[in-house]
Formats: C-alpha cells, sequence, structure tokens
C-alpha cells in the first residue's frame, strides 16, 4: 500500500549515528510533520499488546524486564547477534509499525510535508513507498565517536550496530536528497533547512 497524494510523504533515513534524529527534529521545528517509527516500534510492542505477547512467545522470558516490560538491552544482544532472531522480530515489528505511520499519515492536514523517520528503511525495502527518501549520511569513524559518547556503547558494540545496518551505499542509491553530517551543528542546521525548502516548493 502506498500512502496517500494528499500530503508530500518522505522517507527520512540514515545509520545508527549518523544524526538522523537532529534532522527530524530540525525539520519537526520547520514545520513538517515528523513520524518517528522507533517510537512506533517501542508502542507496537508495549505491556498489554499483541507485539508484547507475541515476542515474548518468540523470544522468551530472558527479554522481559523487572518492570513487566521489554528489557531492550537483551533483546538487541540476542538479534543482534543472530540473523534469523533479528528477522523474526521484524516480522513482528514493521507490519505494526507501518499500520501506524499509515494511520498518523492519513490524519495529516492536506499539502502537509510529511516526514517518516525510518532507521531501516533501506534493509525493510520501503524505499519505494515514499514520494522522496532523505538519506543522512556520516563518515563510521564520526558515527562511532558519536555512539560512544551519547550512547554508552563501547567501539566494538558501535562497530557491530553499524555492520548489522545497510551500508552507505546501498542508502545513497535509493536518495533522493543526501545531507552529509560530517561538519558541525550549525553546518547540519543550514543543510536541512535547504532540503526544507525544497520539499515544501515539492508539497505544494
Amino acid at each position: 500500500m502506498r500512502f496517500t497524494c494528499r500530503v508530500l510523504m518522505v522517507g527520512l533515513t540514515g545509520g545508527i549515528g549518523s544524526g538522523k534524529s537532529a534532522v527530524a527534529r530540525r525539520l519537526a521545528a520547520l514545520g513538517a510533520v515528523v513520524i518517528d517509527s522507533d517510537r512506533l516500534a517501542r508502542e507496537v510492542v508495549a505491556p498489554g499488546t499483541d507485539g508484547f505477547a507475541e515476542v515474548g512467545r518468540e523470544f522468551g522470558t530472558g527479554v522481559r524486564a523487572a518492570d513487566g516490560g521489554l528489557d531492550r538491552a537483551a533483546l538487541a544482544r540476542v538479534v543482534f547477534a543472530d540473523p534469523t532472531g533479528r528477522r523474526r522480530l521484524e516480522a513482528i515489528v514493521h507490519p505494526r509499525v507501518r499500520a501506524g505511520v499509515e494511520e498518523r499519515a492519513a490524519v495529516a492536514p492536506a499539502g502537509s510535508v510529511v516526514v517518516n523517520d525510518v532507521p531501516l528503511l533501506v534493509e525493510a525495502g520501503l524505499a519505494d513507498r515514499y514520494q522522496l527518501v532523505v538519506v543522512v549520511l556520516a563518515d563510521e569513524g564520526r558515527r562511532v565517536a558519536r555512539l560512544v559518547r551519547d550512547r554508552g556503547m563501547t567501539e566494538q558494540e558501535a562497530l557491530a550496530r553499524i555492520a548489522a545496518q545497510a551500508r552507505d551505499e546501498q542508502r545513497r542509491a535509493v536518495a533522493d536528497i543526501v545531507i552529509d553530517n560530517d561538519g558541525t551543528l550549525e553546518e547540519l542546521t543550514a543543510r536541512v533547512d535547504e532540503v526544507w525548502a525544497e520539499l515544501r516548493a515539492r508539497a505544494v
């Protein structure tokens, strides 16, 4: 199912540590309707949902936290070490997230720029669902440094997470617009503002 043409539907993606979230925040501040697929992914496996129950059946009690929710760190260790496990988790989460995105896009005002922040857009083969795909790229060394500094990962953990995702050349292959984020925050902001002007022009 493709999204309705009453809005400009943009897929925003980038590898972990690329700065994609900073781009999404700036686009939201400029007026985009931003849908956070990561947040949706958490919501669809929250306690009490059928997604939560299915994760429990697939992965057992070892991924349950003391508070009754999911122990996301434990689940991440399981699925990032096991491609089959990762595919099983994606089969639970991705269809539910897509349904949530479609619901939110359907109620956006006509003429809106709706930006779906999708970390695994390339990996899930979703590029052709969007009218435009915006890709945020950054040098691997910078990404590792950001993950160590901002998320408390070890260098080895950061490299493993990067290796588990699509390569930058795969992202470039589906990109309509590329945002390089190897500079300062000010430079990134200026580039996002340029992209916003282009998106608004296309939405009219």
